[in-house]
């Protein structure tokens, strides 16, 4: 059993993409997810919450070559784990690890391609699925 999560957010970093020994195709960025409320005292309060993100197969082809700093996309995904770290004021942090199971591009600039889709089953998506029995580990 995993925990399933949903993300929509900015990518912060541009994908980094390599192969593993056996010629799997993985790509790695971060995606910064904002939320916006506003307090008992009525000031907007923002947080961002930093993920780092991990897909495979095709749909990592995919990603690194559309996915850019700066996309808005959903991601559906497993959680790996929470790393913890301390940053250079030593504050405890924790670094949310996500497995990509599903990536929605949700940038205009994308729609042109299809739905914009990556790793689901519209039937109309020329990009092959992507599910977590793809991942080797």
């Amino acid at each position: 059993m995993y925990q399933q999560i949903t993300l929509i957010g900015n990518v912060g970093t541009p994908p980094e993409m390599r192969y593993t020994p056996s010629g799997t195709a993985v790509a790695n960025f971060t995606l910064a997810v904002n939320r916006r409320w506003t307090n008992a005292d009525g000031q907007t309060q923002e947080k961002t919450t930093w993920f780092r993100i991990s897909t495979w197969k095709r749909q990592a082809e995919v990603v690194s070559q559309y996915v850019t700093k700066g996309s808005r996309i959903m991601v559906v995904g497993e959680v790996d784990e929470a790393r913890p770290w301390t940053d250079r004021d030593g504050l405890q942090r924790a670094s949310i690890e996500v497995t990509a199971l599903e990536i929605k591009f949700l940038d205009g600039r994308n729609q042109d391609r299809d739905s914009g889709n990556v790793g689901n089953s519209s039937g109309k998506q020329e990009v092959p699925e992507a599910s977590v029995a793809d991942i080797p580990f």
